[in-house]
């Protein structure tokens, strides 16, 4: 009861920022050198625990920045592989992560946007971009798709954004032990999801077969696990996932 009083008197913004500031403080006892976070150079101890009821990630996100393991290697891929953090490129972040929007933020050219206006500083739904065709030399939309019902339309807006020779980079839950992506009309509650799924909000499980869903004829697809460019030593010092939700999609529009 007390929880849902809560909830209804403090807007969800403060209630974020109380939640982020009580990890930070847990942090200093939780300090140490066994982890570091490559995103804001803190290192711990360990790392807090993720997950739900069903399933809890020990050594996942960051007590200072926040950042999760998909988060980590997403940002260590985009600083060493790409020039998305020079020149001022064009960017549009869906949903952005806190700690990775921080980086990009003077940026004149970087547009982040949730459909939540406590979440981004634009309000945008994914199935209906408010931009021009042809606006962003890079996107990045990380673990978004999996939530969204039409999410072929989703896609497409994404890629009608892209500007030719722009690259979309795209990561969602994976079931790597199947062929198929598990959709089921019928699930329809929070705790149907969670059961079938994994997570409560979902509206599917993707499977390999995700490079499928997002392959256009004017796309190329490229699947990344930039994990393997690092020793299994430094995979646990950063906490950088099993796979699951860190494989990277990168997708180039070509005409």
């Amino acid at each position: 009861m007390i929880k849902k009083v809560y909830k209804k008197l403090v807007p969800f913004r403060y209630r974020i920022a109380a939640l982020n500031i009580s990890k930070k403080l847990y942090g200093y006892l939780l300090y140490g050198k066994q982890v570091h976070c490559v995103c804001c150079g803190r290192s711990f101890r360990k790392f807090l625990p993720k997950g739900n009821g069903l399933v809890v990630r020990p050594n996942a996100e960051c007590p200072n920045c926040g950042s999760l393991e998909r988060g980590r290697l997403l940002y260590t891929y985009l600083k060493n592989e790409t020039s998305v953090f020079a020149a001022a490129p064009s960017v549009l972040h869906v949903s952005p992560e806190s700690f990775l929007r921080k980086q990009f933020i003077k940026n004149p050219h970087y547009i982040d946007v949730d459909i939540d206006p406590d979440l981004a500083r634009y309000v945008a739904d994914i199935t209906s971009i408010p931009y021009n065709d042809q606006s962003f030399d890079y996107v990045i939309c990380s673990h978004v798709l999996g939530h969204i019902k039409d999410e072929k339309k989703a896609v497409d807006e994404l890629f009608r954004v892209l500007k030719v020779n722009g690259t979309a980079f795209i990561l969602t839950l994976i079931d790597r032990q199947a062929d198929k992506t598990l959709e089921d009309d019928s699930v329809v509650t929070p705790r149907q999801r969670l059961e079938l799924y994994g997570e409560a909000d979902l509206e599917r499980l993707h499977a390999l077969d995700f490079i499928d869903r997002l392959k256009r004829q004017n796309v190329i697809v490229e699947v990344i696990d930039y994990r393997e460019k690092f020793s299994s030593r430094d995979q646990q010092r950063f906490s950088l996932g099993d796979g699951q939700r860190e494989l990277i999609y990168k997708c180039t529009r070509l005409v």
